[in-house]
């Protein structure tokens, strides 16, 4: 990730987290008590565009399909190198004007929209599960003091570790799209997002979002709660939210995550 601000105001975690919406609004979940899913097949669909006059796809590559659809995994990673390092100027690693780091692996996923094969939008999804040598998963690693750029004190509870919450990274929209498409387009990406959590077993996904990012996400009936202190990335105000993915949305609550010592 980018460098992060550590002039953060920590605040003891409170023992509801509010929603990231107005509060006569807010929608409680809650889990089920259900064991481990098995995965699905990977999703792939075209969405509704009834706004545009072209196709939007989604699709969700691992390492077992990345061979199904060209050089689509080759292109994401093109544009994420364009939009975090080019643009954002973080220090990542990068070969062959692609972007990479080493949550990367064939434990992840990674959601990307595409439209005749140019890239409108994307981001990785890695389950909370996840161990490859010394790394987890980014929140985890940042709380455990791995990563120097992300403070430790990101999140108010202790990391989750369960099948049933999968972590978000590098969301991003392709510089490339104009302006009257980017709010489209994000929304097609959250809604992707979720489905393809859901087919791979996951009723929460869980990431640094923008500070104001569920203003619109509930728009599409997702919900999401503050787990960790606001931050300053480059000039943006984001935080640690915890994202509900489960349809429908009803008579359900937080799922219990326990405070950090």
């Amino acid at each position: 990730m980018g460098l992060f601000s550590r002039h953060t105001r920590m605040r003891p975690a409170p023992s509801r987290f509010p929603e990231l919406v107005p509060q006569e609004d807010l929608t409680p979940f809650r889990f089920r008590a259900e064991p481990p899913k098995t995965p699905k097949a990977e999703p792939e669909f075209i969405l509704p565009t009834h706004e545009l006059s072209s196709e939007i796809q989604g699709t969700t590559l691992s390492f077992a399909n990345l061979h199904q659809h060209g050089n689509l995994f080759v292109n994401y990673l093109k544009v994420r190198r364009e939009v975090f390092i080019d643009m954002k100027g973080w220090e990542l690693p990068q070969s062959e004007g692609m972007e990479f780091d080493q949550y990367d692996t064939p434990l992840s996923r990674w959601v990307v929209i595409h439209e005749y094969g140019r890239i409108l939008a994307g981001m990785r999804l890695t389950p909370t599960t996840a161990q490859c040598g010394q790394y987890t998963y980014m929140l985890r690693d940042a709380q455990r003091g791995l990563l120097e750029n992300i403070p430790a004190d990101v999140l108010f509870v202790e990391a989750p570790c369960r099948d049933d919450i999968w972590e978000a990274t590098r969301l991003f929209v392709a510089p490339s799209v104009d302006g009257k498409r980017r709010l489209l387009v994000q929304k097609i990406l959250l809604e992707y997002m979720a489905a393809s959590a859901r087919a791979l077993g996951a009723e929460a996904v869980i990431g640094i979002v923008p500070a104001v990012f569920s203003r619109w996400m509930k728009r599409i009936g997702m919900t999401a709660t503050p787990l960790g202190p606001e931050m300053n990335i480059a000039g943006d105000r984001t935080q640690a939210a915890l994202m509900n993915v489960v349809q429908p949305y009803k008579d359900r609550q937080q799922p219990a995550l326990r405070h950090s010592a």
